[in-house]
């Protein structure tokens, strides 16, 4: 199924809440991307790999949403190497970002202890303050 409209805007009932709540850029790079793929490679699953990858490469995942990064890039280690790769991704947390911005997000996150975390114990903290943030949202 189609992700976006011929207009390339994304299909909100096509596309997974944590992008309904972000912004339109977020919606349409992710449906714009998915539609693509999909013609290319006719496989679902390869095609959502590929539309969050692209989404990651200019936005980061803070609670239940996306938002812009400030810079545009791979979002881990993982993305920098491309392809499938059989390590773990950082959930949408821009962990190439400096620790300074990690620990600003993981305070509008609340994180506690975040004063006294390393930079990768900052990014594990946030993904899962993100999970939380995204069941909440769907419940």
């Amino acid at each position: 199924m189609p992700k976006a409209k011929k207009n390339g805007h994304a299909i909100q009932d096509e596309i997974p809440s944590t992008l309904r709540r972000s912004d339109e850029k977020a919606q349409d790079t992710f449906a714009q991307t998915y539609d693509a793929a999909q013609d290319e490679y006719d496989d679902d699953a390869r095609a959502a790999r590929t539309a969050w990858a692209a989404v990651k490469h200019t936005h980061e995942k803070v609670g239940d949403r996306w938002e812009p990064k400030e810079e545009n890039g791979p979002s881990d280690a993982s993305a920098e190497k491309g392809g499938l790769n059989s390590e773990d991704t950082a959930g949408g947390v821009d962990a190439n970002a400096t620790k300074e911005h990690l620990y600003g997000i993981a305070q509008e996150l609340d994180v506690q202890g975040r004063s006294e975390m390393s930079k990768d114990e900052l990014v594990a903290a946030i993904e899962r303050a993100n999970e939380k943030k995204t069941r909440d949202a769907r419940s």
